[in-house]
């Protein structure tokens, strides 16, 4: 097989489980596996090529994270309204939009930096992941009763009927921390950020819509944040040589998780999440008999 067939597939896999709630490094640890790929570069790999999803996150949602740096300036009669209600002044951009996102990117990087030494011991075991899968997949159908079952219609028709969180605009400083401190759960590996953030996101009163959405735009802080620490830490493993099989997988992952992430938003009003906790259970026997 070409050398760089390689890291296109681990690419394409990683691009596509990581915005979906069913653990990427699981998928990453079965497709390393039945390659045959192990070591010090491979773990590196891994994380790196988290930023070729990071790039087709802020790729699709660019005006959200453009009106973070460069907020539109508001008409003087709005501004004006604005000023009479607290409700007006509510948007995702600008000093607001990156306090709500820094609110949740800071426990999962003031945990993770605490515990990584022991995460790294501890929990990067076959038994420790498939459990993070099979209990994430629990939480998945936890998330899903307690936020309520659907009736008729799209679940948007009964969204609009409960008074749930329907823009990220709408989204507050505590249901940002809120969803800050699930993500937390994702620092066990094989947990699922995704699984972590969305359904935090619906216990704390989103839509299911806002919950995947404003999921995706609290990645990239996160993921941005391991990337380069995995990439610094990891540096002295690395040689010029690995920079075109680095290339490859970032953008196969970029590709494949375009792709995800649309089909997963063009589907989420119509479906529930609860066939990715059954397909999290199926998958968790098999990462434990691989990785053995």
């Amino acid at each position: 097989m070409n050398e760089y067939a390689f890291p296109a597939l681990l690419g394409i896999v990683q691009g596509l489980t990581e915005f979906l709630p069913v653990s990427s490094s699981g998928h990453l640890i079965i497709a390393s596996s039945l390659l045959g790929l192990d070591g010090a570069r491979i773990k590196i790999f891994e994380v790196v090529i988290q930023f070729g999803s990071i790039l087709a996150v802020v790729l699709l949602y660019y005006q959200r994270f453009w009106g973070l740096i460069f907020p539109k300036k508001k008409p003087a009669f709005e501004t004006d309204l604005a000023a009479q209600s607290p409700d007006m002044r509510r948007s995702f951009s600008g000093v607001r939009g990156i306090y709500l996102l820094m609110l949740s990117s800071l426990p999962a990087c003031i945990l993770g930096l605490l515990l990584h030494k022991y995460i790294k011991t501890y929990l990067f075991n076959p038994i420790s992941v498939a459990a993070a899968l099979a209990v994430g997949a629990l939480f998945i159908l936890f998330a899903e009763r307690w936020s309520g079952q659907k009736k008729k219609g799209t679940y948007e028709d009964k969204d609009a009927q409960t008074g749930k969180i329907c823009s990220l605009d709408e989204i507050t400083p505590g249901l940002a921390f809120g969803v800050g401190c699930f993500q937390c759960l994702s620092l066990w590996p094989g947990f699922s950020r995704s699984t972590s953030t969305i359904m935090g996101g619906l216990l704390l009163g989103a839509n299911r819509a806002v919950a995947a959405e404003y999921s995706f735009m609290a990645a990239v802080p996160i993921m941005a944040a391991a990337s380069a620490y995995s990439l610094y830490s990891g540096i002295n493993e690395l040689s010029v040589a690995d920079i075109p099989f680095f290339a490859v997988g970032s953008l196969m992952a970029f590709l494949s998780a375009l792709a995800a992430i649309k089909v997963f938003i063009g589907l989420i009003s119509l479906f529930s999440f609860r066939p990715f906790a059954w397909y999290r259970l199926l998958l968790a026997p098999l990462v434990f008999w691989l990785w053995m």
